[in-house]
């Protein structure tokens, strides 16, 4: 065997043996303070397939950084009670047990996003920020930082509930007053405050209702580059999003200006729009044309309910940031309507719309494979309507048949029914039974 063959099945063996393979006896073996990051996989899965070489550097990264997380996976089509358990839905699915609780991964599978994930969510739930050195660290480290400021209070209890809740997709943390920066002010003490887009912003229980509503839509960058992870996610906000559309592989001067119309509008307009919209960039129109049913031409400008597949496009080509703010304002009062939704016939169009997108992609980047297809599918259509036909047919002959059993004779003679008959009834029926000659000559 090669050298460099050998080497490379070495090198699978060693990162393999950081990976446990688990089984419905898990439950049982484990300890109580174990945290174990779990990948629940088919064996048919294309996508756990290209996972699989990702989940094997984690398991062996985790454990050369001495992390408290385990990393095993289990096969969810032959252990069902395991995955029933864990209410596995789809594969592959990521979930981190700690404790009696657990977490559901939704960010992309890639080797970082987990390796973050799998930190924030053994670690403590609410990590404190004993000086400012620390807190101004971890404040450039994060886009987005929540803090509670201040001793214990009921505040705090709520803090740390939904931090628990919350934990799968933002940090928390803690600090004294002494610790924050001296532009920050505080009009109430203790207090929970959100550091982003270079200020902050603190949470008020009469204006912003619940906490964990309140830092649910408060954990994305006002402006930010969203992709369909991102967009999943936002689906919580209950917040609108609008888009810039672009073509990031080919970018011109145009797409560079609808980037930076949209950016400014969330910067610029950030008192008036922040509570209800979130805004950014995608590049691609792919997820999109799925969305709208048709093409959507790049550049172009969109606000997206992802709540409910909503969508509003402009009525007018938006050129400038006047007419940007006038198609948001417009939204945001019902002056422009709604379009799509997650209605039935708008889930069945939209399969039909994405069933031919994937074909006639099959048939441009792969036509033999498009031509097999066909061929086969139309195999299968064929025998099916042959099997119809002739169960039809069998089913018609045996109807047939029932009726030619209720017909009366070919002949045309009909065939009497042999009745009882009374008492004198023999010497009439001779009478009647003689012919006219007999008759004629009595």
């Amino acid at each position: 065997m090669p050298l460099v063959s050998l080497t490379f099945l070495l090198s699978i063996a060693t990162v393999s043996a950081f990976v446990e393979e688990l089984d419905d006896t898990f439950k049982d073996t484990r300890m109580p303070d174990e945290i174990w990051l779990i990948q629940f996989y088919a064996p048919w899965c294309t996508y756990c397939k290209q996972l699989d070489p990702v989940w094997y550097e984690i398991g062996a990264e985790l454990k050369s950084m001495g992390s408290p997380v385990n990393v095993g996976k289990v096969d969810a089509t032959a252990h069902t009670n395991f995955a029933k358990e864990f209410r596995v839905g789809g594969y592959p699915a990521i979930k981190l047990l700690k404790d009696d609780l657990k977490y559901n991964y939704r960010g992309p599978r890639t080797k970082d996003g987990i390796m973050e994930f799998a930190d924030r969510v053994s670690g403590p739930v609410v990590r404190a920020l004993p000086s400012q050195q620390l807190f101004q660290n971890v404040m450039s480290r994060h886009d987005v930082l929540f803090v509670y400021v201040g001793g214990p209070s009921d505040l705090k209890e709520k803090y740390i509930s939904v931090a628990k809740e919350l934990i799968v997709h933002t940090y928390f943390f803690s600090a004294a007053r002494n610790i924050l920066p001296k532009a920050v002010t505080l009009q109430e003490y203790p207090a929970v405050a959100v550091f982003k887009d270079g200020t902050y912003f603190l949470y008020d229980e009469q204006h912003d209702g619940d906490l964990a509503s309140w830092i649910n839509s408060e954990r994305f960058l006002n402006y930010l580059q969203i992709d369909s992870y991102t967009l999943y996610e936002m689906g919580d906000t209950s917040k609108l999003v609008a888009l810039a559309i672009v073509d990031e592989r080919n970018p011109t001067e145009e797409s560079i200006r609808y980037k930076t119309m949209v950016e400014r509008v969330a910067t610029e307009y950030k008192d008036l729009y922040s509570k209800e919209f979130q805004f950014g960039h995608m590049d691609g129109n792919e997820y999109i044309n799925g969305l709208i049913m048709e093409e959507l031409a790049m550049p172009s400008i969109i606000v997206l309910n992802v709540s409910n597949d909503g969508y509003f496009l402009p009525p007018n080509k938006v050129e400038t940031k006047e007419q940007l703010v006038k198609f948001i304002d417009g939204v945001s009062k019902g002056r422009i309507k709604s379009q799509g939704g997650n209605g039935y016939y708008q889930c069945f169009i939209r399969i039909a719309f994405n069933t031919k997108t994937t074909v006639t992609n099959i048939f441009t980047n792969a036509p033999l494979l498009g031509a097999f297809l066909v061929v086969v599918f139309c195999g299968g259509g064929s025998a099916l309507c042959y099997g119809l036909c002739m169960a039809w047919r069998s089913m018609r002959n045996t109807e047939s048949m029932r009726d030619t059993e209720d017909e009366e004779p070919i002949t045309g003679e009909r065939v009497e029914q042999k009745q009882l008959k009374g008492p004198g009834e023999d010497k009439k029926t001779e009478t009647k039974a003689k012919n006219p000659a007999e008759k004629k000559a009595d």
